[in-house]
């Protein structure tokens, strides 16, 4: 009796606080289903330790702020979903960075229907393009003319596309001449788009137009930007004596009730945080390494990234695809195109070597000239593996450099090797956080921009930078606050040491699955080019084109070029390293000029 008068007493606060517990698992279950479904990638990560990190005792760094902190939604509104936030920008670099978010801007695209059809999306297949007549009279193409060419985009059921927004790539080739160029696409916003090339050498050309992804497959990537920018997941490893824990790290970590470490970097500001484990404190933190992917995508949207259907898919000509181009005529004007566009190019290659368009000639360097050229010098490589390809490049055809065994993992470096005969060091380190390579030691976890501080510099000094593909996942604000960062490293450097040769490799092209256009397609590294582009104008560094370099050889995508194009690619640099003579431009087509590349 007794315990029936207790009840409605109680009732009332057992359904407050399941109410409360209710609110609480639906708020969190997204973060709550992450966790289930890597546990047992947790475990593996931790089996798969090797005995040096077992070893491992960290020790804590100075610039590494270990404060707890708990997550909470900005107030501020934003595209992100409100769990990656930033450190407030200077006005100036806000007002860069608004400049650059503008100038990056894609044409609108289809609002995506649910469930997916493909029917009205764009259909390589059912699209072509022709090739516009030539502007002089007689009807004939010579060398130094545009070629324009006018592409037209249609759905799967053969209906014109009315509207803008997919990906095109075109380039102009001979495969038996071995030469190749870039073409530059413009979108008119109807379904119909213009490719313009410039006609640089005698002979056959033929074009070559590709569709990366259709109008909607890039509204899809837009939204994964913005609702999951951390599909990619990281973790770390605590460790204090038998005691070990991995827990998540990122730079936009959903907000929960948990603790975190915060390992914001003192000297760039460059946000980075880990949850705390339950155990141990936020200085037993041994490593970094990738700890997987998650593909949420709605039903049927992986259908919007078909290889051989509508992604990297060529389209053909209507009409004939290749034109006949005759050697220039003397004293007669270059022919402009019918719109007036400019095709920007940087350079092209001819026998299979690459000519550049805008500054040092190109020399071709066997390896006793790159012994000669390198004689003296340190060369520090900075960045990802498409950066440590020319470390191993340069191991693999100099045989007097020789690398120091320093113990680093393969993947992960660093590296060091040297010519002592001829006195030669070169060194690769990787870029810090967010880098998705295996297991990366605390210790060896470096900023560029703090790695550029700590360099002498001088006219023995080369330094090359590559950073982009690991930050294809994050919202381009993290990408414009990194370069930011590097760029007032490399002024320093520079103002300190104005001898030194700066070198920036650009993104490239790459082969194509639905897991590598989730977390790394060609658009995602389309818009961070164009911010590195930008970022280094006008600056006294040079460029390695690693786009066009990529985009006009005949040999496939792929994230790490093949080595006739890395052999191009090193060559680009000696060239800038040991210039045979410096001549302006040959033409003037647009795109970098002398003084965007440091030649006066």
């Amino acid at each position: 009796m007794k315990v029936s008068l207790c009840l409605p007493k109680y009732s009332t606060i057992f359904l407050f606080l399941a109410l409360a517990a209710t609110i609480f698992v639906l708020r969190h279950m997204e973060v709550l289903q992450w966790f289930e479904v890597s546990g047992s990638k947790l475990e593996q990560a931790r089996e798969n330790s090797t005995s040096k990190e077992i070893m491992f005792q960290h020790e804590v760094n100075s610039s590494i702020n270990t404060t707890i902190i708990v997550p909470r939604v900005s107030t501020v509104p934003d595209m992100h979903q409100g769990f990656c936030t930033f450190k407030p920008l200077s006005l100036k670099d806000a007002q860069e960075e608004r400049l650059l978010l503008e100038s990056i801007t894609w044409p609108e695209t289809p609002v995506l229907p649910d469930p997916l059809s493909l029917e009205k999306t764009t259909d390589p297949a059912h699209s072509n393009f022709i090739i516009l007549p030539p502007q002089r009279e007689g009807g004939q193409w010579h060398v130094g003319d545009q070629l324009e060419v006018r592409i037209n985009m249609y759905d799967f059921e053969g209906h014109p596309k009315k509207s803008g927004g997919d990906f095109l790539l075109a380039r102009l080739h001979n495969l038996t001449l071995g030469a190749g160029v870039a073409g530059h696409v413009v979108d008119h916003l109807n379904g119909s788009y213009s490719a313009v090339f410039t006609l640089l050498w005698e002979g056959s050309a033929q074009v070559q137009v590709t569709l990366v992804h259709p109008s909607e497959a890039v509204t899809l990537l837009r939204r994964l930007s913005n609702e999951q920018p951390d599909r990619v997941r990281f973790q770390s490893i605590f460790r204090s004596g038998p005691i070990s824990e991995t827990t998540f790290c990122n730079v936009c970590l959903r907000p929960t009730q948990l603790p975190v470490c915060n390992y914001t970097d003192v000297r760039t500001g460059e946000p980075w945080f880990c949850f705390k484990p339950k155990k141990l404190s936020c200085g037993a933190r041994i490593n970094h390494f990738m700890g997987g992917f998650i593909q949420k995508l709605k039903k049927k949207e992986e259908n919007l990234f078909q290889s051989g259907v509508n992604m990297k898919v060529p389209i053909r000509a209507s009409g004939p695809g290749n034109v006949t181009v005759l050697p220039k005529k003397e004293g007669q004007p270059e022919a402009k195109s019918s719109s007036s566009l400019k095709s920007g190019l940087s350079g092209y290659y001819y026998q299979g070597v690459w000519r550049s368009l805008v500054a040092t000639t190109v020399r071709q360097f066997n390896p006793p000239a790159i012994s000669q050229c390198l004689k003296g010098k340190v060369v520090h490589l900075y960045g990802d593996s498409t950066i440590r390809q020319w470390f191993e490049h340069l191991i693999a055809v100099l045989p007097d450099l020789k690398e120091i065994n320093l113990h680093s993992h393969r993947q992960v470096g660093p590296f060091q090797a040297l010519d002592y005969a001829n006195n030669i060091l070169v060194t690769y380190r990787c870029h810090g956080p967010p880098i998705r390579f295996s297991s990366v030691p605390i210790s060896e976890l470096r900023y560029i921009a703090n790695e550029l501080d700590d360099v002498k510099g001088g006219t023995d000094t080369v330094i090359v930078i590559g950073i982009w593909s690991h930050f294809s996942t994050f919202p381009i604000e993290v990408y414009i606050r990194r370069l930011q960062s590097i760029r007032r490293a490399v002024v320093r450097l520079l103002d300190r040491a104005p001898g030194t040769l700066v070198v920036i490799r650009t993104a490239n092209l790459k082969a194509l699955g639905l897991y590598e256009t989730l977390t790394n397609s060609d658009w995602y590294s389309l818009l961070r080019d164009k911010v590195l582009r930008a970022m280094f104008k006008g600056l006294n560094v040079h460029l390695v084109d690693a786009w066009e370099m990529t985009l006009a050889h005949y040999l496939p995508h792929s994230l790490h070029p093949q080595p006739p194009i890395i052999k191009n690619m090193i060559d680009v640099i000696l060239s800038y390293a040991c210039p045979q003579r410096v001549t302006r431009r040959l033409f003037d087509w647009g795109g970098f000029t002398n003084e965007d590349v440091g030649i006066h």
